[in-house]
């Protein structure tokens, strides 16, 4: 079983997650990279996290450089300096978890066979502890969080009221500044530093961002939210309505007016309805990204709420994207941006598995190419596309859970997708 997933690695600490993997994380990646910079976001487990990665990294010679608590799009703008950075976080997982994230120079999260190379060094302990006189030192990194906020205050204006929840997490440094500088006038929540995240849980889902919602109604204005690192941002219009990340993709695509565009195989077909080019990406920013910079597109996004910007580097930078929000909502209300959207009903579902994975995937297979269809993408999982219509099957990646994704461009047409696409399924499963 891989040790890495397509954002780095992740788990409950003191299971999957515990001093001596993590030592061995620093010690493999600085095997291959000399200097280091490191970021924590807020959780309780960081110190111990950050501490590990030292000594691994310095233990074969090469020098870390602390950053302090930073959102991890700060620390992947710091590793323009650097051969790398590592980023201690769990991003939207709850308190207990931590983990780390994996970056390059140029932003971008590192590429998988970049993840595989660390994750060989660590399962064959692949790493030699240098000579004393050979070890490597333990430095400071300092201003990230300024160069930062000056980087994007620069760029963009803000005249609105904005309610900001940054969910206890790092962002509670650098949003609620950026956006005064940029001359808004904010309400925050929940930006208070706190790992065990006490006002809600770090994703930010509708369901947890209720407060947030209920703050917006009564005091107006917009309310942006961040996960527990930073790298996603999603909205509240100013009718109280939350704005996922498939909404908030369009109403960039939208904004930005891009010739190409990235996004993942479960984003809507409205971004094929505005954009001439789309590339359909496996799930997973690192692949968004990575096909950016491929095919020299300056725009990607995940319906998850996670947005690369060219401009501003490879990383998904919810800052960034908050920022931009503010900055669009004060140009016009947010609200009519949304109503002049297109918008297709779209269904998601998940299914718990017991049958041996490998069988159920042939079964897959075997079904799908007996359908009539346009064509069947298989980057990542099964995407079935009908014309007006289309349903992805996926198997998650962490658990025995295959996902089940339906978009269509009526009600009528969703409803036999998905009837469709559940029969098929249950076929597989059974």
């Amino acid at each position: 079983m891989s040790l890495f997933g397509s954002s780095g690695i992740r788990g409950k600490v003191g299971e999957l997650i515990t001093p001596e993997l993590v030592m061995s994380i620093g010690a493999s990646v600085g095997a291959l990279n000399e200097r280091i910079v490191i970021a924590k976001d807020t959780r309780t487990s960081g110190d111990m996290m950050v501490s590990a990665l030292v000594a691994g990294i310095c233990s074969v010679g090469s020098d870390a450089y602390l950053a302090g608590v930073l959102p991890t799009p700060t620390l992947a703008r710091a590793a323009a300096g650097y051969d790398a950075g590592l980023m201690v976080t769990a991003s939207h997982n709850p308190a207990e978890y931590n983990g780390v994230k994996m970056w390059n120079p140029d932003g971008s999260a590192f590429d998988p066979e970049q993840t595989s190379m660390v994750e060989r060094r660590i399962i064959d302990s692949d790493f030699i502890t240098r000579p004393y006189d050979m070890l490597g030192g333990m430095h400071r990194h300092e201003g990230a969080l300024e160069e930062h906020r000056e980087a994007v205050a620069s760029l963009l204006s803000c005249d609105c009221d904005v309610v900001l929840d940054c969910a206890s997490g790092p962002t509670s440094l650098i949003t609620p500044g950026l956006l005064g500088d940029m001359g808004g006038r904010v309400l925050t929540l929940n930006c208070q530093m706190d790992g065990r995240f006490p006002g809600r849980m770090p994703e930010p889902t509708e369901e947890n961002l209720q407060d947030l919602i209920a703050l917006v109604r009564s005091h107006g204005g917009i309310g942006l939210a961040h996960d527990g690192d930073g790298d996603r941002a999603v909205a509240v219009d100013e009718k109280g309505r939350y704005l996922g990340g498939d909404v908030l993709l369009a109403m960039f695509v939208d904004h930005l007016r891009p010739d190409k565009v990235a996004v993942p195989m479960d984003a809507s077909l409205v971004i094929e309805d505005m954009v001439g080019e789309v590339v359909r990406t496996r799930v997973g920013d690192v692949y968004i990204s990575d096909a950016m910079k491929k095919h020299g597109i300056p725009f990607g996004g995940e319906p998850s709420g996670t947005f690369v910007f060219a401009g501003q580097g490879y990383c998904p930078d919810g800052v960034y994207a908050a920022a931009l929000i503010a900055s669009m909502a004060s140009e016009g209300p947010l609200c009519e941006r949304v109503d002049s959207l297109p918008s297709y009903p779209m269904e998601k579902m998940k299914y718990r598995y017991e049958k041996a994975r490998g069988a159920i995937e042939a079964a897959l297979e075997e079904e799908v190419c007996s359908l009539e269809c346009e064509d069947v993408v298989t980057i990542d999982g099964f995407r079935v596309n009908l014309g007006d219509a289309w349903f992805l099957i996926r198997f998650s990646g962490t658990e025995p859970i295959i996902r089940l994704a339906a978009e269509a461009r009526d009600e009528g047409r969703l409803k036999e997708t998905v009837e469709m696409a559940e029969a098929l399924l249950q076929r597989c499963l059974s």
